[in-house]
Parts: C-alpha cells; sequence; structure tokens
C-alpha cells in the first residue's frame, strides 16, 4: 500500500508495537495521519499488520512482523523543525523512554540540534534549522566503519538509477580528518523528487544497515520493476518477496504501485490469494498478483 503518492516511500519493521508507534509519531507531528491498515495472515512472521501513514506530509509504513530486525543509528529520520518550540517538543516527547544519543545543544554545524532514540528504538535527528522544502522529514544514512568512505560513491549511484535525480550538497570532511582528499562527511540528495541525506563516521559502531528500515521503490509496470530490480541489485542481494539488498548494504523493496488497492480490499480471500502469491517470488511479478487476486 503506498500512503502518498511519492515514488520512494520508507518502511519500519517492527515486532508487534506498529500501531502503538504510529499512534504516537502522528500525534507529534503536524500534518500526520493514520491513513490504511491492513491484517494479513499464514506469512512466515505469522498474522501481520500493515499502517500506511503520513508524517508531516510524507508518507511511511509499519508493519508488525515479529523481532527479526531491530533499529539501529545507521537508517535514522532528520527532522528539519524550523522554530525553538518544535525542536524542544519533539525533542522532549521523543527522548521520553529512549535515549538521548546527542543531546539537544548548540553543535558547530548547527545553532540547535540533537540525536535521539525512541522508546521504540527508532532514531531521530532533530535540527532548528528549516529545509525550505514541503518536505520535512528525510530518512538519513549513516556509512560507518569500512564504508565510512562511501558517500559519494553511493550518491553517485543512487543518483543514476532514479531518472529525474539531483544532488542538493556535498560537504566533504576537513583536510585535518585523516580521510582521503574528497571523501564525504554529509550529502543531501533528491531521489525522483524525493529527499534524502547520507553522512558517514570515521568512528567504530558495531551495527550497520539492516531490514529493520526499507525503502520502498513504487513502480507502475512490470517493466519499471524490472529496472529498479536490475539495477538496485546490482553488486547486491536478491531477497524474498521483491525485498533487495544494495551493494552497500542498504534495503529497498520495489514493488507495484497497484498493490496498494489490492491490499486495501475487504475481501479475505482475495487477500489471502494475494498473500500466498507474493510469498512465493522473489522479484514480484505484477501479472501473476493480478491472477491472484482476481483468480483468474
Amino acid at each position: 500500500m503506498t500512503p502518498t503518492n511519492q515514488m520512494i516511500v520508507p518502511h519500519l519493521w517492527f515486532d508487534r508495537e506498529a500501531a502503538e508507534a504510529t499512534e504516537f509519531y502522528t500525534s507529534l507531528f503536524p500534518d500526520s495521519r493514520i491513513t490504511g491498515k491492513t491484517t494479513i495472515t499464514n506469512t512466515p512472521s505469522g498474522q501481520v499488520d500493515i499502517i500506511t501513514f503520513n508524517l508531516w506530509g510524507g508518507g511511511f509504513m509499519a508493519i508488525n512482523a515479529g523481532p527479526l530486525f531491530r533499529f539501529n543509528p545507521a537508517v535514522s529520520f532528520f527532522v528539519y523543525c524550523g522554530a525553538g518550540n518544535t525542536i524542544d517538543r519533539l525533542y522532549k516527547e521523543l527522548s521520553m523512554g529512549g535515549t538521548a544519543i546527542m543531546p539537544l545543544d548548540k553543535y558547530p554545524w548547527s545553532d540547535r540540534y540533537a540525536w535521539v532514540q525512541d522508546r521504540f528504538g527508532l532514531t531521530w535527528q532533530l535540527d532548528i534549522d528549516d529545509i525550505h522544502a514541503p518536505q520535512k522529514i528525510l530518512p538519513t544514512l549513516l556509512f560507518v566503519n569500512e564504508k565510512h568512505t562511501r558517500v559519494k560513491e553511493a550518491v553517485s549511484f543512487y543518483t543514476a538509477v532514479f531518472p529525474g535525480s539531483k544532488v542538493i550538497l556535498e560537504a566533504p570532511y576537513d583536510k585535518s580528518a585523516g580521510v582521503p582528499e574528497g571523501t564525504l562527511l554529509f550529502a543531501q540528495y533528491k531521489l525522483n523528487g524525493y529527499l534524502i541525506n547520507s553522512m558517514s563516521s570515521t568512528l567504530k559502531h558495531d551495527y550497520d544497515f539492516n531490514e529493520s528500515v526499507s525503502l520502498m521503490v513504487y513502480c507502475n509496470n512490470q517493466e519499471e520493476m524490472d529496472y529498479y530490480w536490475e539495477k538496485l541489485t546490482f553488486e547486491g542481494q536478491e531477497q524474498p518477496c521483491g525485498w533487495v539488498k544494495d551493494k552497500f548494504g542498504v534495503s529497498w523493496q520495489v514493488v507495484p504501485a497497484a498493490m496498494d488497492e489490492m491490499m486495501r480490499t475487504k475481501n479475505k480471500e482475495q487477500l489471502r490469494r494475494l498473500t500466498e502469491a507474493m510469498l512465493q517470488m522473489v522479484k514480484l511479478d505484477l501479472e501473476k498478483l493480478q491472477q491472484a487476486f482476481y483468480n483468474k
């Protein structure tokens, strides 16, 4: 299910807290609401709840699918707050029952900034600056350990894959950092109209990208699905049900936009057939999914 008309949608994997978490998040941010709920059964994770929602106008999806993956700071959500009272409120609420990775304070890159892990384990970077764009919350990929020099490579790869992409900002390390010249500390770029941040860390970390946060790519037809599947699996890894890991370890899901309407059906038998067909696939086949759904 696509929660908005945006092509790229962040997907959050919870154990069993998706409903509680989405209620919490939509209560915090302006222009936010839950837009859909669906339950599918007989999956490898048992009964699975899928929730679509908007945060500050941007589409998200959450799923209850068991304790297979845990959130970590490798993927966080950068919030351009734009006002002191907004960042104060978000910091207070998101920190409650969670952890302040970097407390709200003045830092060399921002007059007011914080990095917090909420009580569900999801991490948020809060900045008082305004991004001057409708999208206020950006998924942020943190390249750590042996990947810390690969931000520029990743940005070049992603902007080549998605038509209509644009690099907004590239900030290299200072020469004193002791990394190869031109290594990027931070980058911001737009993929098919959707803004993403990437950053790197020279410190050692005990985490990396995993499937807890993936990026769903909604395609209009099988041709588009084939294209993104081929591009994103290059030197990466194919996974079941339309999931892939790219060559940097970032998880994506290549899915047909038509799944939105099909997944919203109230007909349990249609949903059962659709789910059964999808679970047998690696790359999704739109025609076969539609055949299963409409029982053709």
